[in-house]
């Protein structure tokens, strides 16, 4: 592959006069044509107008000392060598216009010589590879050989580094735990949707779209991203949280754009919105799907020219904000229904993540209870634990079809603290774990599930419901609800037996009772802390 150097003529540096003495002195865009360990096979010379006549010099100087480099003056025009949007600019046209061939040609970029500037310019082309090659330095060489000096190759790809790779990687992996608030969860799914998410948020400024049930944690992993996007230095502004539910009519676009005063019957005085309270800042609108369309149109235009007309204003304001929105509800039927608008998801939707629910990701319950326990016990200013029969029990439960948390995240913040609260010098104990198991099981009494029998028992008996007849499941799963909502086993039994026990001159339901959950290896008490 042939070599190919892009330098910026060193207006200083490279002219050392016209006569002999030139050449004793270091002069560096001739000196990297005199390496004798990189022969250069082609020299891309960007030189300003006032100074081609140095470039002559210079390109006639390389023939003398490189007969194999070919030289190719290439004339830029700098405004001021010292405003960086100038030297970028014009950069970044050289760039643009040059025809690189990377099949067969290697690009040094030489950052030795030109202004400070230039040279940072030039660095970010190169490590954004719009100069596709490496960073080139030289350097003057010591008394024995002050002209020809020494050179160094700079490659930007970081991955070649490993202490550097590794502490990239560990960044990587702190954003993802920080995201995750520190919990070790297990769900495959829900790891990989936040590894994608921790990317997205130091990378991206565009809008985002979180969905999912209530209670799933949207508002909860929306303040990780802001505080992680401050860390990086992405935002400097603050975060704005807005439940769209409670807003309606006039109100809801003085929240979001403001007013001037007077704008309407009791606007007594200028409010400023929230698009502009947000500016520099993250804004999440929660339940955006309960935006009415006018709203929706203006926050359309917010988005994407940055600026947008308050209530009763003349003039425009301008607000540079990050919008997250989040929602519960299928937003692409409520665009079918035309309750939404189909521009508004299309610019919403450019990152758009599902979270599950609790339900959903039942692994991650045990380590989202600690997490639980770790929140009370800061808060409370004493540590609080179960014991170990008591988390058993818990854990059983929770894990269990019986367990629907309607809430998610929030039924399971409010059971830890119930607990906690009622708990005995930090510890809770098996007792309180019933006592709660009961009241959430009344609090769910009333919802509708799709769990089936068959789920049920295979939660109870584990790979040994397997092993039983479908007909089998069915009868034991309604032993089951009987049996959890009866006080002892012979109330239990009189209902299961209601009939038959009529015929029988002397009963015993709970003998009874016993003998058909014993076939199962089930006791009466197994099905009550089921």
């Amino acid at each position: 592959m042939a070599t190919t150097v892009i330098s910026l003529l060193g207006t200083n540096l490279d002219r050392r006069g016209k006569n002999a003495k030139r050449w004793e002195k270091w002069r560096p865009t001739v000196a990297l044509c005199q390496q004798t360990e990189l022969p250069i096979n082609k020299l891309i010379l960007l030189y300003e107008a006032n100074f081609k006549n140095l470039a002559k010099q210079v390109k006639e100087d390389i023939a003398t000392v490189s007969p194999i480099t070919t030289v190719i003056l290439y004339e830029v025009s700098f405004s001021d060598p010292w405003d960086f949007g100038a030297v970028y600019s014009e950069l970044f046209d050289f760039s643009q216009k040059y025809s690189f061939n990377v099949d067969e040609e290697d690009y040094l970029i030489h950052i030795t010589t030109g202004t400070h500037v230039a040279q940072i310019c030039l660095y970010l082309l190169t490590e954004t590879h719009y100069l596709p090659g490496k960073l080139f330095q030289t350097s003057p060489g010591n008394k024995d050989n002050p002209s020809v000096g020494k050179f160094q190759i700079i490659d930007l790809d970081l991955s070649k580094y490993d202490q550097i790779a590794s502490r990239f990687n560990q960044l990587r992996i702190e954003g993802v735990d920080y995201l995750k608030s520190g919990i070790q969860t297990q769900n495959s799914q829900f790891n990989k949707m936040i590894a994608e998410l921790e990317k997205v948020s130091v990378l991206s400024c565009e809008p985002m779209l979180i969905s999912g049930p209530t209670g799933a944690g949207k508002t909860q992993l929306v303040k990780r991203i802001y505080e992680l996007k401050k860390q990086r230095g992405q935002i400097s502004g603050k975060l704005i949280v807005i439940n769209c539910a409670t807003l309606h009519g006039d109100k809801a676009m003085s929240t979001l754009f403001g007013h001037r005063k007077g704008a309407f019957t009791g606007a007594n005085s200028a409010r400023n919105g929230v698009l502009l309270e947000a500016d520099s800042g993250l804004l999440f609108l929660d339940e955006v799907g309960e935006l009415g369309l006018d709203e929706q149109a203006m926050l359309l235009r917010a988005i994407e020219e940055k600026s947008y007309l308050p209530l009763g204003a003349d003039f425009e304001v301008q607000s540079n904000f990050q919008l997250i929105a989040g929602t519960n509800r299928d937003l692409n039927k409520m665009v079918r229904d035309r309750l939404f608008r189909e521009d508004l998801l299309a610019r919403i939707n450019l990152w758009c993540y599902q979270l599950p629910s609790l339900k959903d990701r039942i692994e991650d319950l045990e380590p989202n209870l600690d997490y639980e326990l770790q929140k009370f016990t800061n808060k409370a200013g004493f540590l609080v634990s179960f014991n170990k029969a008591a988390r058993e029990r818990y854990l059983t439960f929770a894990m269990s079809p019986a367990a629907t948390w309607k809430a998610n995240f929030r039924d399971l913040n409010s059971s830890v603290t119930r607990m906690a609260t009622l708990s005995e010098g930090g510890r809770i104990s098996e007792k309180l774990v019933i006592d709660e198991i009961e009241r959430l099981k009344n609090d769910w009494k009333n919802e509708q599930t799709s769990v089936y029998p068959e789920q049920i028992v295979q939660s109870l008996l584990g790979d040994n419901a397997t092993q039983i007849d479908l007909f089998d499941q069915f009868m034991l799963s309604a032993i089951i609800e009987v049996c959890q909502h009866s006080q002892s086993m012979a109330e239990a039994g009189r209902k299961l037996f209601n009939v038959s026990r009529l015929n029988k001159k002397s009963t015993n339901d709970s003998h009874r009772l016993k003998q058909v959950l014993q076939k199962y290896g089930l006791s009466f008490d197994d099905l009550r802390n089921f």
